[in-house]
């Protein structure tokens, strides 16, 4: 049997108290104890959370796990049809309450930023496709000058003063994207495949572009493509299970992706390279719902799993843990 040191080139370090700070795969032997250890990622998980006041899909969804928004969508149907909303939902990482309601009801909206600083635009109206945008400051949507291509079930990335809207439908499925500098929109390269129904993650330099639906590709896509502040570049790394409808959140190297068409609730983590699937989906299979936060730390809410749903989950990424190796 091949010994450690002629694996990894290293003998096995043996100390008397476990290192402070080690290193993913780092391994040794720790003599108080008389136990061999090493540094490996724990288990992730995904846990429930306080569920949303009102069933809905296809909304403004942005922000951080314990500080999330939701605004707009398609509420259950009632006395219009579509059944679009203008109301907006806050939650603190136990429950959600009410917002202040964007100015029209809105569906397949989009937004970025976070729970205080927001940006939304575009959508369906029961007047049409929207260019309208808006700035929300934690109480109040406020408008903004619009966007130079009203579209709808677009993907977004960024802030509320460096924005990135990209992809969706303008009456035909789209890929042009615009740039937002907290007053105002400008064309930017388009997507390289240009889809609807997609997701994003990372900031108005530095994007993510994945999944979706586009007439080019037979199905639902799970290709990746990675913005630089200019122009956009497919990536090696596709998604495993290609679906449209999904959500995510993270950076352009540190993403995590969850739900979509089919429903489904599986889950993967992008590294900058490649995409993992999570051995661990949400409890709740869905498409068109909403997500935030970051690779460690998201949150999904709503969408559809046939129906319409008001079920939140709180996503818990798999982190560095030391374990007691055995023989076993």
């Amino acid at each position: 049997m091949a010994e450690y040191i002629n694996i990894k080139g290293q003998n096995i370090e043996v100390v008397a108290s476990d290192p402070a700070n080690p290193t993913l795969g780092q391994i040794w032997y720790n003599s108080t104890s008389n136990t061999l250890k090493g540094e490996a990622l724990g288990v992730a998980s995904w846990a429930t959370g306080g569920s949303l006041g009102t069933a809905n899909q296809e909304f403004v969804s942005l922000g951080t796990q314990t500080a999330a928004l939701q605004a707009g969508g398609e509420i259950v149907p009632g006395g219009n049809n579509p059944p679009y909303t203008s109301a907006t939902e806050e939650y603190d990482g136990t429950s959600w309450t009410g917002g202040g309601s964007i100015p029209t009801p809105t569906g397949g909206i989009g937004g970025c930023g976070i729970q205080t600083a927001a940006l939304a635009g575009g959508g369906e109206t029961p007047g049409g496709i929207s260019a309208t945008s808006f700035e929300y400051d934690g109480s109040t949507w406020s408008p903004t000058n619009n966007l130079n291509t009203g579209r709808f079930k677009f993907a977004t990335a960024g802030t509320q003063t460096a924005g990135l809207f990209f992809g969706g439908n303008i009456a035909a499925v789209t890929g042009a994207t615009e740039e937002y500098n907290g007053s105002s929109w400008t064309n930017s390269n388009n997507l390289i495949l240009g889809r609807v129904f997609l997701a994003g993650a990372g900031i108005q330099t530095a994007a993510l572009g994945f999944g979706g639906s586009s007439p080019a590709v037979p199905g639902n896509t799970g290709a990746t493509e990675g913005y630089d502040g200019t122009s956009w570049t497919t990536l090696a790394g596709s998604l495993n299970t290609a679906r449209a409808a999904l959500a995510g959140g993270g950076t352009q190297t540190a993403a995590v992706v969850f739900g979509g068409s089919g429903p489904t609730g599986a889950t993967e983590l992008y590294d900058g390279t490649s995409w993992t699937t999570s051995p661990v989906s949400m409890s709740t299979a869905r498409s068109g719902l909403g997500g935030a936060g970051t690779q460690a730390s998201a949150l999904a809410f709503g969408g559809n799993t046939g129906t319409r749903t008001t079920a939140t989950e709180e996503w818990t990424g798999p982190a560095p843990v030391t374990k007691t190796i055995t023989a076993s």
